[in-house]
């Protein structure tokens, strides 16, 4: 474990794009999560289909190929991205869609005499929604929010493939040069598992407090 010693300093730094990716990909997720669950809730037929074919798409096929689709497709039609933004919207798009399907079932659990209440106060619908509805289904969304962070915490490692220097890359690249491959995946199991366990207890504080507050 001498090298990984002599080398924690790379290491470190590929478990902060590790983290990096994953926090800036989750908040535009919840944010696309949002926008698309609300899309197949309040609007229209064509944007209900629009938003349903998206969450389709996404979770039907692989998010390593909507990866590649990202960062080796789009120059096809003279769009190249860097990696790290390559990674940050593939991974925000294929996240937005699972969070949609969270947020619609946790504003689906908020009973509907709740909106109808608001309705009677003369809130409009997008006070309602935000005032009313979305506070209590954060409750609820919660616990698999906190499983989808995660999760998207140990898919970072995916971005690899496009070179993105996180934490997997990072010790592939150390691999590459010390020809020494047990130490530094162990090394960054490790340094996965504690970020899992530091972020899972955080999430279970939240949901605690959460609770106790309602």
């Amino acid at each position: 474990m001498e090298l990984v010693f002599s080398n924690i300093q790379f290491l470190l730094t590929g478990a902060y794009y590790t983290l990096l990716i994953t926090i800036v990909s989750m908040f535009f997720g919840l944010i696309i999560g949002i926008i698309v669950a609300i899309a197949r809730l309040k609007g229209n037929r064509l944007v209900r289909a629009l938003a349903k074919g998206y969450v389709s798409l996404i979770r039907g096929t692989p998010i390593l190929v909507q990866i590649f689709i990202i960062y080796y497709g789009l120059p096809d039609f003279g769009i190249t991205l860097g990696p790290l933004t390559a990674a940050f919207i593939s991974l925000s798009i294929n996240i937005g869609a699972y969070l949609s399907e969270t947020l619609r079932g946790a504003i689906l659990s908020v009973p509907s005499g709740q909106t109808e209440a608001a309705q009677s106060l003369g809130l409009t619908p997008w006070q309602t929604m935000r005032r009313v509805v979305l506070p209590q289904a954060a409750r609820v969304a919660i616990p698999p929010l906190g499983n989808t962070f995660i999760g998207m915490l140990k898919e970072t490692s995916l971005v690899s493939i496009v070179t993105v220097t996180e934490l997997l890359r990072s010790a592939q690249l150390l691999i590459a040069q010390y020809y020494v491959a047990m130490p530094f995946y162990v090394a960054i199991a490790l340094m996965y598992w504690v970020m899992s366990v530091f972020f899972s207890y955080i999430l279970n504080r939240i949901e605690t407090r959460l609770s106790k507050a309602y």
